[in-house]
């Protein structure tokens, strides 16, 4: 099993994002800390032996703005409850600059060993427009940091086509996060999301964003340029030296089970999946589940296709059809012939797969096999 711990707060809300996150409720992490200790106990306690946690990976907001001594507290109710391997890959999400070496060290004492530094540009005014609170010299010094504590798996996170972005600038913020040597280098493009700046800026603007050709040539440009410098495509935004890949997003796009503890956190544990409420003061009285569904057949399979699809190794033919029969195979692979005939995937007798060109389009193509 997976286990994902959201933490939703931040020092301020970015321009572009529709995560669930609070900037105005700070005082509120001590609370929070504690609620997350009682889920921890409460979903052990529904079990009848002690999971087995795989991969933990603590997302937000910015999980660096948690008080001293948390992730200590936290580490020991997960050893007391639950059996956590011993590789388990323990990933925390950082902004630049939020970290010290006094936190790093804590970290690393309580057992988290991956860190991933949401850095998004190099460029200090795209750093601006998108309403980050650092700068790229703070990425600079917070990987020195992380390093000098004992890191040796760090991710650094990217996002490309931002407005008035051009293929040439997103190349310059790679070059400039490479130089950094990180293990793992995401590399997102931008979506407006209804409900933010970006969304009341841009929506009705489109012109100010990278045209399709642009955003194509620079998507293609950035898995050319990873690729030289000895990163290895395994999912549509994710590079990594070898034997570095993320462990605990691997498992998400194979359907494994997990857990997602805290505010607005979902789960999959079997075929039933569930979330927890959205609202921070029914959270904190109580563990609230908000959404809950038994998935079908028909559910498993698209999930199936759309997550398989994503990753580089693409989609076990052999299995699928084991798991969803020869009928529901011949109609995927028929479909995904059409694709393979203008070189946007290949299918080969065990395995299905999208070409790079595939992924720039993978929403239209995915659309269409799940159809």
């Amino acid at each position: 099993m997976e286990l994902y711990i959201h933490i939703p707060f931040c020092a301020r809300k970015c321009a572009y994002c529709d995560f669930l996150s609070f900037a105005d409720c700070m005082n509120l992490r001590d609370a929070y800390g504690e609620a997350l200790l009682r889920d921890l106990a409460t979903y052990a306690a529904e079990c009848r032996r002690k999971p087995l946690v795989e991969t933990v990976f603590i997302g937000g907001g910015t999980p660096s703005l948690m008080p001293a001594g948390f992730y200590t507290k936290l580490f020991a109710s997960i050893h007391r409850d639950y059996i956590l391997a011993e590789n388990a890959e323990i990933t925390i999400e950082c902004n630049p600059g939020t970290v010290t070496p006094e936190k790093l060290a804590e970290y690393r004492k309580a057992g988290i060993n991956r860190i991933s530094f949401g850095a998004q540009s190099a460029d200090d005014a795209e750093l601006a427009l998108l309403g980050r609170i650092h700068v790229w010299s703070d990425v600079v010094s917070s990987v020195a940091m992380a390093r000098e504590a004992g890191f040796d798996n760090i991710n650094i996170d990217l996002m490309m086509n931002l407005p008035g972005q051009t293929c040439e600038d997103f190349a310059r913020t790679l070059e400039r996060a490479v130089a950094l040597a990180p293990e793992h280098i995401s590399a997102y493009s931008l979506i407006v999301e209804p409900g933010t700046a970006f969304y009341e800026a841009y929506a009705e603007h489109q012109e100010l964003l990278p045209s399709e050709e642009e955003a194509s040539r620079t998507y293609e440009t950035a898995v050319s340029l990873l690729a030289e410098a000895g990163y290895v495509q395994y999912e549509i935004s994710n590079f990594a030296k070898e034997g570095f890949a993320c462990r605990h997003n691997e498992g998400y796009w194979r359907r494994a089970e997990y857990l997602g503890v805290g505010i607005g956190a979902a789960s999959l544990i079997g075929d039933r999946r569930f979330s927890v409420t959205r609202d921070m003061k029914e959270y904190l009285e109580r563990l609230s589940l908000a959404d809950e569904e038994v998935l079908t057949e028909a559910d498993r399979r698209e999930e199936t296709v759309m997550l398989g699809l994503r990753m580089n190794e693409g989609i076990d033919l052999a299995e699928f059809r084991r798991n969803y029969g020869d009928a529901q195979a011949e109609a995927l692979i028929t479909k995904a012939r059409r694709y393979a005939a203008a070189g946007l995937a290949e299918v080969r007798e065990e395995r299905m797969t999208l070409t790079v060109q595939g992924m720039l389009v993978s929403n239209v193509i995915l659309a269409d096999l799940i159809g």
